[in-house]
């Protein structure tokens, strides 16, 4: 019961954290999304950068367009944190009985992480295409859901599937790094107080900020050109995009849209809109593990005043 507990409350403050992280960075993210998905020669790109892409929002009085897809992305954020961080956390306390370690390698929790991830991903697929579709799509005519989805077929549903499972690898190895740093930073506050039952230790807020910052950073500028392409395959048919249905089709393929990239915008092309995703990622995760930290220590305590609770109810029915 209590490795499921522990389970649950860390899925839930993930899962809460994301969302609010999502909610609060999401124009950003609309900027960023537009500005990576469009693709042409040097030259005769409509946008030079994210700020650009804000400046046509404004220009267009259409700056509520830049929550478009906001609900679809909430919904995507909540489910995937809950089942990823539920099932990282389950799979990692589960190792650590079977395996009699006290602490996990590495290795294995690069594993584990991967793992989690991969099953995140195949579950929500759906709603990440439909999300990216909504914010890359024309300002003022994003369309709803299921609208979204139901134009296409069901397979378009997970397009960049594969590209996703691959780059699960991003966050797994953030998280990774991330515990890594966050087990040694807690150690001796743990040794303090040994025997005692009570609350997990839990980093400040500014120490999560930190650590996040800096383990999504490392994982971001690694797996960028992936990140771009993902984009791209999932992004919304522009009706100032001037590509023809071949190439608009070869560009829904990892294989396929790494040429376009190369053929239009060059080496530096798969790097295009790195710092916006960096400074939109960073922040992000940064926010959603601070929040996590405080929110799991809560919600620990509250657990564990509920567990007491019915233990000494029942207690006193037996007693009486």
């Amino acid at each position: 019961m209590a490795l499921n507990m522990e389970s649950l409350a860390e899925a839930t403050s993930g899962a809460v954290g994301s969302l609010l992280s999502t909610t609060i960075l999401y124009p950003l993210d609309t900027c960023k999304s537009k500005y990576q998905a469009e693709l042409r020669a040097h030259g005769q790109a409509k946008y030079r950068n994210t700020l650009d892409v804000l400046l046509e929002a404004i220009s267009s009085r259409q700056v509520l367009s830049l929550y478009q897809g906001l609900g679809t992305k909430n919904v995507q954020s909540f489910v995937s944190s809950f089942i990823y961080f539920y099932g990282y956390d389950f799979f990692k306390k589960l190792y650590l009985k079977r395996s009699g370690f006290k602490s996990i390698g590495t290795r294995d929790n690069l594993v584990i992480a991967v793992v989690a991830g991969a099953f995140t991903v195949i579950i929500t697929q759906p709603l990440d295409t439909a999300s990216s579709r909504m914010q890359t799509s024309d300002f003022g005519k994003s369309k709803g859901f299921w609208k979204t989805l139901s134009e296409g077929t069901w397979s378009e549903a997970f397009d960049g599937l594969g590209i996703s499972i691959i780059l699960t690898s991003n966050p797994a190895i953030q998280y990774t790094a991330f515990d890594q740093f966050k087990a040694r930073m807690l150690k001796e506050k743990m040794k303090s107080k040994r025997g005692v039952e009570s609350s997990p230790e839990s980093l400040s807020a500014f120490s999560a900020f930190v650590l996040g910052a800096v383990s999504k950073c490392f994982a971001t500028c690694i797996t960028y050109p992936l990140i771009r392409c993902k984009v791209m395959i999932q992004s919304a048919e522009s009706e100032e995009d001037g590509e023809d249905e071949a190439e608009l089709k070869a560009r829904k393929t990892i294989s396929g849209s790494l040429r376009a990239i190369w053929k239009k915008e060059g080496l530096m092309g798969f790097f295009k809109g790195l710092q916006p995703q960096i400074l939109k990622t960073v922040l992000s995760s940064a926010l959603l593990l601070m929040i996590k930290e405080k929110i799991s220590k809560t919600t620990w305590v509250l657990l564990l005043a509920v567990r007491r609770y019915l233990f000494l109810t029942r207690a006193r029915v037996k007693s009486s």
